[in-house]
C-alpha cells in the first residue's frame, strides 16, 4: 500500500497537540459496500476544554483516489520517484457553539472569520433557530464549517503540509471562544433523569 491512512491520522492528532489542541475522541467508519472510509476526531483548543466550543475534524477517504495513487506508484520504475497528478482528499473542520442569547450577525461574522482563516480554510457560517416549547423563545445555534484538502503525495513523501492549516484552525477556535462571552452563551437544558 502506498499510503498509511491510519498512520496519517495518528500523525495529525499528534501534530494538533503540538499546535495547542487537546484530542478527546476518535471514530473510524468504513462503508463495507464502497470501502469509503471516514475518520472523525473531537478536539478543543487548550483554552476551551470545558466549553463552550465543540470542534470536530472529519477526514473522508475516497477509495478511487487512494487506489489511483497506488496504481500510479505500482507503475513507476523508481520507488523513490514522486508520482505526478492530483490525489487530494477533503479535510473538514466543524465548529459548534451552544445556544446564544445575543447571536452575532452572520454576514459580519463571516467577514471577520475570513480575515482570521485566510485562504487556508474557507469558512461557511450558518445558524439554526429552534423553539423547544410554545412559550419559549427561539434559540439560535451557530455552526461553522471549514474545508481544506490533503495532498496524499505529500503524505506519502513525508512532507509536512498541515502546519498552516492547524495554525488557522487554532486561530479560528480561539476567536470563537473569545467572542462567546459577548454572544451570551446559554446553559444547555438538563437531561431528565430516567424514570422521572
Amino acid at each position: 500500500m502506498a499510503i498509511d491512512i491510519a498512520g496519517f491520522i495518528t500523525y495529525l492528532k499528534d501534530h494538533a497537540v503540538e499546535h495547542g489542541f487537546h484530542v478527546h475522541d476518535e471514530r473510524h467508519f468504513i462503508e463495507t459496500y464502497s470501502l469509503r472510509q471516514s475518520w472523525e476526531v473531537d478536539l478543543h483548543p487548550e483554552s476551551a476544554c470545558n466549553g463552550p466550543l465543540d470542534l470536530n475534524l472529519a477526514f473522508d477517504v475516497e477509495p478511487r483516489v487512494l487506489l489511483g495513487l497506488e496504481d500510479k506508484v505500482d507503475q513507476m520504475d523508481d520507488e523513490f520517484q514522486e508520482p505526478e497528478g492530483d490525489y487530494m482528499l477533503p479535510l473538514s473542520f466543524n465548529w459548534a457553539l451552544p445556544p446564544l442569547g445575543n447571536p452575532p450577525d452572520l454576514v459580519i461574522l463571516g467577514a471577520e472569520l475570513g480575515g482570521v482563516s485566510g485562504t487556508e480554510i474557507p469558512i461557511e457560517v450558518s445558524a439554526v433557530d429552534s423553539i423547544g416549547a410554545l412559550a419559549a423563545s427561539a434559540e439560535r445555534r451557530l455552526s461553522l464549517v471549514g474545508r481544506a484538502e490533503v495532498n496524499l503525495v505529500d503524505v506519502m513523501m513525508g512532507r509536512d503540509s498541515m502546519c498552516d492549516i492547524l495554525d488557522r484552525c487554532r486561530d479560528i477556535s480561539e476567536y470563537l471562544v473569545d467572542r462567546a462571552g459577548e454572544w451570551d452563551v446559554l446553559p444547555e437544558p438538563e437531561e431528565p433523569e430516567p424514570g422521572a
